[in-house]
């Protein structure tokens, strides 16, 4: 779509819609900016627009803003039932979101990732990937690079590894990546989407664009993947690290392999990615599918996969104290993601739990820390607390103890820690009640271990 003179709302001024105002200026459109907060409260967020012609409304809804509008832009944290949205529906307003505002007007090959967990390890050992190859990448999306900004700078000849969230799928219509890969799906945001069938049919959006041309990767071992790769019009391509799949990535006798267009090749030896964990092994084996549909030679990615360190605030090793060790796993923001983490513990544990209540069941984290041979105590914080101790309780797992703040949760997790044990912060719910995002969440957790004495 050619934006240049049309007016267009944005609202929201978090990361994303900052970025998609810069964006649209660029290609001259007649930009507003909007936010419930005040400009002060907005405070150096607002500062990359410094300099650039827009109206800027701040401290006031949207609603008011709508008249004369050819477009409206929404921040992901922005349901599509918001009333000025639905009512600029109604207006006929074009609604989108920065994600297909970004997807647009951006040049490159699109790759996308999407999930319920693995995403950000899965497009950050892509983008390790790629930059190896010797192309420009981008890695952007709900990862917390705008993909406006690089939509600003790419080039035809660049990759964009975009980590696509359900929220951001409910405005994109036209969002069409050449290589999709949906790692896994649980339970998780159902007091946004309602339903697990909602959640699905926005992560399978991912799909609706592609052509026989383009690639589907799914995760042949996740059952709630089950039949979805019928769905899509594209190559599917399956990743599997318990069985040979047909095309894809698979684990024989310790070694991976790359099976494409009938041709299979020896990547590496499992043991030998450098990131630990069964669920890393497979966030591995979807991002070897990803690369050979994208012809990255199996040499880069074999040197990808030993080197390559993970991300911040997953499974991040932060110092050991006293012969205690500091984990901050604070992207663990559901149960699904926190059950992986209780499976990659070797050594006993003391697990932080507790956060913002999404309204999903705490029942099978609570069942496999029965099960965990490491776990050994529950430390929990937030307004989840009490459901948490109701589910292990009720699993049969009795060890808890509340805490009222992260401070005093490391330190009471520190207390029943014995040398040679973990302090795991893995929360399993999102950090809203307490913090900003699960990255302040991590920081804070990061200096409250780093000031032990």
């Amino acid at each position: 779509m050619n934006y240049e003179k049309k007016k267009v709302l944005v609202v929201g001024m978090a990361r994303s819609g900052v970025a998609a105002a810069q964006l649209l200026r660029a290609c001259g459109a007649d930009v507003t900016v909007n936010d419930s907060k005040s400009e002060a409260e907005l405070g150096s967020q607002l500062k990359p627009l410094e300099g650039l012609q827009m109206e800027r409304r701040f401290g006031c809804g949207a609603m008011e803003l709508l008249d004369g509008m050819d477009c409206l832009v929404i921040s992901p944290g922005i349901p599509d039932t918001a009333p000025f949205v639905v009512r600029a529906k109604e207006m006929g307003i074009y609604v989108i979101g920065e994600l297909e505002l970004a997807a647009q007007l951006s040049r490159g090959t699109l790759t996308a990732v999407s999930g319920t967990n693995g995403k950000t390890t899965t497009v950050s050992l892509l983008g390790e990937i790629f930059a190896n190859s010797g192309r420009v990448t981008h890695v952007v999306g709900n990862i917390g690079y705008p993909f406006s900004l690089a939509s600003l700078v790419s080039k035809p000849e660049d990759v964009i590894v975009c980590e696509v969230s359900s929220f951001q799928m409910e405005t994109a219509d036209t969002f069409h990546p050449h290589v999709a890969l949906l790692t896994n799906i649980t339970e998780d945001h159902l007091n946004r989407h309602g339903t697990m069938e909602v959640y699905t049919a926005l992560k399978m959006r991912m799909f609706s664009n592609q052509t026989p041309e383009d690639y589907a990767v799914f995760n042949a071992d996740d059952p709630g993947l089950n039949g979805l790769s019928r769905q899509v019009r594209s190559k599917v391509l399956k990743f599997s690290r318990k069985k040979e799949v047909r095309e894809g990535a698979f684990v024989r006798d310790g070694q991976i392999m790359i099976r494409l267009d009938g041709t299979e090749r020896r990547v590496c030896r499992a043991d030998e990615i450098y990131i630990p964990g069964p669920h890393n092994l497979e966030n591995a084996l979807g991002a070897v599918c990803v690369a050979a549909a994208m012809k990255v030679p199996v040499p880069v990615i074999r040197h990808s996969l030993k080197t390559f360190r993970g991300v911040e605030h997953r499974i991040e090793r932060v110092r050991e104290l006293n012969g205690i060790t500091y984990i901050n796993d604070s992207k663990g923001t559901n149960v699904d993601s926190t059950i992986k983490a209780v499976q990659t513990m070797t050594d006993p544990t003391v697990i932080i739990l507790g956060g913002y209540d999404k309204h999903t069941s705490f029942d099978p984290l609570s069942r496999e820390i029965v099960n965990s041979p490491m776990i050994r105590k529950a430390v929990l914080i937030g307004e989840t607390a009490g459901l948490i101790k109701t589910s292990l309780n009720r699993a049969g797992f009795h060890e808890t103890e509340n805490a009222q703040s992260l401070g005093d949760a490391v330190n009471k997790a520190r207390a029943s820690a014995g040398k040679g044990w973990n302090v795991l912060l893995s929360p399993a719910c999102a950090s809203f009640d307490m913090f900003k995002d699960y990255e302040e969440r991590g920081r804070v957790f990061k200096e409250i271990v780093n000031e032990l004495e």
